[in-house]
C-alpha cells in the first residue's frame, strides 16, 4: 500500500518544488499534438472527432476507431517508443515482473515467459524472435518523457489516474487471449501493424479484469488493423484480442488507460464516511446503540428498516451539503498522479514566457500585490476531520493536496511506497482559499479573511503564486 504522510500544520511545507515550463517542441520537429492545455491535448489526440461528440456518443458506451492517413502523425507516434529502445532500457536496469512481461497465447490462455530477476537485452530479443514471444513494458512514461508528457495532460484532462503499457508483438503473433478490461482504453499504433477483434461486452463497465473463453464470447463485433498514427477507443468491460499479421514486421502499439475505480459507486463509498459522520455529530439517532447480539445473527427485517431510515435521512441531509467530505479519492489521485512535465533536472522554475523568475529573498506580496494559483491542474483542495491524534475534537480542517513534488519513476508502480504533499489550513480560510481557486487573479487586500494579518499571512504560505508577473515561493 501506499505510504500515506500528513501534510505540513499552518501551511508550511520544506524544500523547493522543482518544475519548469514544458518546452514547446519535441525532436525532430513540433509536435502534431496540441499542449497548451489539457482540453487542447485531448481534442487533437483524438482529432476529427471533437470531444462534445466523443463524450456524447462513444464514452462509456461503444468503441471508437480513428483511422488516419497523416505521416507526420505516425512518425510522432513512432517516436513514443520503438522496439529498438529496449536496449537502452535494458541498460538503465529493467526487470521482470516490474517492468516487462514476456507472454505468448497459447490455446486461449496467457503463457509467461518472464525469467528471474534483471532483465538483458540479447534474452529479450531472443524470446521475441524465436519464441514469437509479446514484450510487455509496464507504464513507460517512467522512462519515456513524451509519454510522460501526454498522460501528464490527460491526468489533468480526466481527473482521474492516466497508466500506459507497450506491446510489442513479432509477425504472426498474438500475446494475449480474449480478455476485458476494468479500465477506459486509448491505443495508439505506434509501429506496424495489429489485427483487432472487438466483442460485445458482457460486463459493461466492469469492475474488474477477467480472461474470456473463444467460445463464450460469440463472433466479434468489429474487426480491423491499426496503422501507426491510428488511435483506437473501447470502454471498460469491451472484450477484445490482437495479434500481429503474418508476412510483416513486428507491432508496437501504446495502451492508455485511465478511470480505473472512478465510478459513482466508488466515489459514494468515498463521501459516504464523511457524510455519517457529519450528521452523527448532529443526530442523536445515530449515535445510539444497535440492537443487542445483532452481530451474532442475520440481520433482521427491523435493522433494515431503520437502516432504510438513515439512508433517507443522509439523502436529505446531502441535499443541502455544500461540501462533499471525500476521504480518499481526492487525495490518491493527488498523491500517485504524475508531477508537472518539465525540461531538464528541474531546479529551476520559468513563467509561460520563459524569462527566469524564480525569487528568493527577493520582493514578498504586499496588501497591493495581485496573486494567481499556479499548477492549479496539479492542486486538490479537500475539507475533513483533522487526522492529528493530539486534535480530540476532530474538528474539520482544510487540505490543500499538490503533485509537484511527486516522483515520475513510481507512477503507477503500486508496490512502490508514495507519500502526500499538501498544506493544512484552518476551515475560517476557506472562502479565501476558493477565491484565489477561482480567480484568474486576486489582490491579497480583497481575500475574504477578516484581518489584514491573515491575508498577508496566506499570501506568503508555501503555496504557488504568481504575483505580478513574476514567480513567488516562500
Amino acid at each position: 500500500m501506499p505510504k500515506k504522510a500528513k501534510p505540513a500544520a499552518n501551511g508550511q511545507e520544506e524544500g523547493p518544488v522543482p518544475c519548469k515550463q514544458v518546452k514547446v517542441e519535441v525532436a525532430g520537429g513540433p509536435s502534431p499534438l496540441n499542449f497548451d492545455s489539457p482540453s487542447g491535448l485531448f481534442e487533437s489526440l483524438i482529432s476529427p472527432v471533437k470531444a462534445e461528440t466523443f463524450f456524447q456518443e462513444f464514452w462509456e458506451q461503444k468503441p471508437l476507431l480513428i483511422q488516419r492517413d497523416d505521416l507526420a502523425l505516425a512518425t510522432y507516434y513512432q517516436s513514443l517508443f520503438r522496439l529498438s529502445d529496449l536496449k537502452s532500457l535494458c541498460r538503465q536496469g529493467v526487470y521482470y515482473g516490474r517492468d516487462v512481461n514476456v507472454c505468448r497465447c497459447v490455446s486461449g490462455k496467457k503463457k509467461v515467459l518472464n525469467k528471474d530477476g534483471k532483465v538483458h537485452f540479447l534474452q529479450l530479443r531472443k524470446d521475441f524472435d524465436q519464441k514469437r514471444a509479446t514484450i510487455q513494458f509496464h507504464q513507460p512514461q517512467r522512462f519515456k518523457d513524451e509519454l510522460w508528457r501526454i498522460q501528464e495532460k490527460l491526468e489533468c484532462y480526466f481527473g482521474s489516474l492516466v497508466g500506459s503499457n507497450v506491446y510489442m508483438t513479432p509477425a504472426g503473433a498474438q500475446g494475449l487471449p480474449p480478455h476485458y478490461d476494468d479500465v477506459e482504453v486509448f491505443i495508439l499504433q505506434l509501429e506496424g501493424e495489429k489485427h483487432w477483434h472487438l466483442y460485445r461486452p458482457m460486463v459493461p463497465l466492469a469492475r474488474e479484469y477477467s480472461v474470456e473463453a473463444e467460445d463464450r464470447i460469440g463472433r466479434p463485433a468489429q474487426e480491423f488493423t491499426l496503422k501507426p498514427g491510428d488511435l483506437l477507443y473501447f470502454p471498460r468491460g469491451t472484450i477484445h484480442q490482437a495479434d500481429t499479421p503474418p508476412g510483416l514486421a513486428h507491432s508496437t502499439h501504446v495502451t492508455i488507460s485511465t478511470y480505473q475505480g472512478s465510478s459513482w459507486g466508488d466515489f459514494l463509498l468515498d463521501t459516504i464516511s464523511g457524510l455519517v459522520f457529519d450528521t452523527a455529530k448532529a443526530d442523536v439517532e445515530l449515535r445510539a446503540g444497535i440492537p443487542r447480539q445483532l452481530l451474532l445473527v442475520e440481520t433482521t427485517a427491523t435493522a433494515t428498516r431503520r437502516l432504510s431510515g438513515f439512508l433517507r435521512m443522509l439523502a436529505d441531509r446531502l441535499e443541502g451539503t455544500e461540501e462533499l467530505l471525500s476521504a480518499d479519492m481526492k487525495k490518491d489521485f493527488a498523491m500517485n498522479r504524475l508531477p508537472p512535465y518539465y525540461v531538464g533536472d528541474g531546479a529551476e522554475l520559468s513563467t509561460p514566457g520563459g524569462a527566469d523568475c524564480l525569487l528568493r529573498g527577493g520582493q514578498l506580496p504586499r496588501l497591493d500585490s495581485t496573486v494567481r494559483l499556479q499548477f492549479r491542474d496539479h492542486v486538490v483542495l479537500t475539507v475533513g476531520p483533522d487526522p492529528d491524534p493530539s486534535d480530540e475534537t476532530r474538528e474539520k480542517v482544510i487540505y490543500i493536496y499538490h503533485s509537484l513534488k511527486n516522483k515520475r519513476e513510481t507512477h503507477m508502480m503500486g508496490s512502490e511506497e508514495t507519500e502526500s504533499h499538501g498544506l493544512r489550513f484552518p476551515l475560517s480560510h476557506l472562502d479565501a482559499l476558493k477565491q484565489i481557486w477561482s480567480s484568474s487573479a486576486v489582490s491579497v487586500k480583497d481575500l475574504k479573511l477578516t484581518t489584514d494579518e491573515e491575508k498577508h499571512s496566506l499570501a506568503k504560505k508555501n503555496l504557488i503564486f504568481y504575483v505580478g508577473d513574476r514567480v513567488f515561493i516562500p
